[in-house]
């Protein structure tokens, strides 16, 4: 069996033994099983600073997007407006999961190497009285870019509006004070930077404003004030749950704590991400993000000028040295991505950089 790094932003490269909890089987109607999924909820709102009283944690059967849509689809109601904010494919996708969903919406897009403005949403938002939500990716991961909630959020809390927050990418490798921000809904997933396996997402919701999400789901499955209620009596998910993901999530959520929380990974992976940056500088790659913008999660690289070889051939090389890169996801530039997230350290940094350098030579002597 061919084994190799991921060098992406989720899946990621997880511990030998996170990946060790998946050999147990386990009963979803069992007290101790319930158990883990409470006790995991408990500490994702340890993480996301805000208490029990005001906040709850639900998990939702599947990737991040059936948490993005379970969330849009249970949260707007027919008479509310949804206001996305996208400069990558994942906020083009919470416009594509509106549209399917019949929501009422407007779409403020910006160019994928662009920030929102926040004036220019508090300008839409006087405009637009009807708008009722806000919602917005903080990590896009299409470019690598790291978007301003805390200043959005200013600007959506003075209008009043409920704010939605995909933090897929980011949340337990950036340390966000949700109730600070005034948060109201923030998603993510299992496979991301808590660095378990996927199968679930989870939602960190304001308990004022997911009760108000009775009755509204389009879906049955994707009902998240029913997935709250269901999972508030004892720690039973409504459906089949997955288990082996459970528990592998719950050992990773350990071995957050033991690294020293979600300050000292964010830490790490910055220092991965400098490193990174800087030695690929040196043959020849830069940033598709300017470095004020930059998220320490992945990165997108632009291919030097006059480059005489594809990603496809680059990638190949790679993978069969331990590692897997991302193409690139923008549309107006040659780019790929690199992820540094997971179990990777300065030495996988390096030794990968080493390996693109060997590439490089490689094909200008074949050239040659």
């Amino acid at each position: 069996m061919i084994t190799y790094k991921l060098l992406t932003p989720g899946p990621l490269t997880t511990t030998e033994t996170v990946k060790k909890e998946m050999l147990v089987d386990h009963c979803t109607w069992d007290d101790d099983y319930k158990q883990i999924t409470q006790s995991i909820r408990k500490t994702l709102l340890k993480l996301a600073h805000v208490s029990p009283e005001e906040y709850t944690a639900v998990l939702m059967q599947g990737s991040g997007t059936f948490g993005v849509e379970s969330v849009l689809t249970s949260a707007v109601s027919a008479q509310d407006k949804l206001l996305i904010i996208a400069n990558g494919a994942y906020g083009q996708r919470m416009a594509e999961i509106a549209h399917r969903a019949g929501l009422s919406h407007q779409l403020y897009n910006c160019s994928y190497d662009e920030t929102p403005d926040s004036n220019k949403i508090a300008e839409i938002l006087a405009v637009d009285p009807a708008i009722t939500h806000v919602s917005m990716v903080h990590c896009e991961t299409t470019s690598g870019i790291l978007n301003d909630i805390a200043a959005v959020a200013k600007v959506v809390k003075t209008a009043g509006k409920t704010y939605i927050v995909d933090a897929m990418s980011s949340f337990g490798g950036i340390d966000i004070p949700v109730a600070d921000l005034g948060i109201d809904f923030l998603i993510s997933s299992a496979n991301k930077c808590v660095q378990g396996v996927p199968g679930f997402s989870f939602i960190i919701a304001k308990k004022e404003a997911l009760a108000s999400c009775e009755g509204k789901a389009r879906s049955l499955s994707l009902d998240l004030y029913d997935q709250w209620k269901a999972m508030e009596k004892d720690g039973k998910w409504r459906f089949t749950s997955p288990t082996h993901v459970v528990l592998a999530f719950a050992k990773a959520l350990e071995e957050l704590e033991a690294e020293g929380g979600i300050r000292a990974r964010e830490q790490r992976y910055r220092s991965n991400n400098k490193m990174l940056i800087q030695e690929l500088a040196r043959l020849g790659f830069h940033t598709y993000i300017d470095s004020t913008h930059q998220s320490p999660i992945i990165t997108s690289f632009c291919f030097p000028e006059h480059h005489n070889f594809s990603f496809q051939e680059m990638y190949a090389y790679i993978k069969e040295r331990g590692y897997a890169i991302y193409p690139g996801k923008v549309t107006d530039a040659d780019t790929f991505r690199i992820g540094n997230i997971g179990e990777i350290y300065p030495e996988d940094i390096d030794k990968l950089t080493g390996i693109i350098a060997a590439f490089l030579k490689e094909r200008k002597e074949q050239i040659a």
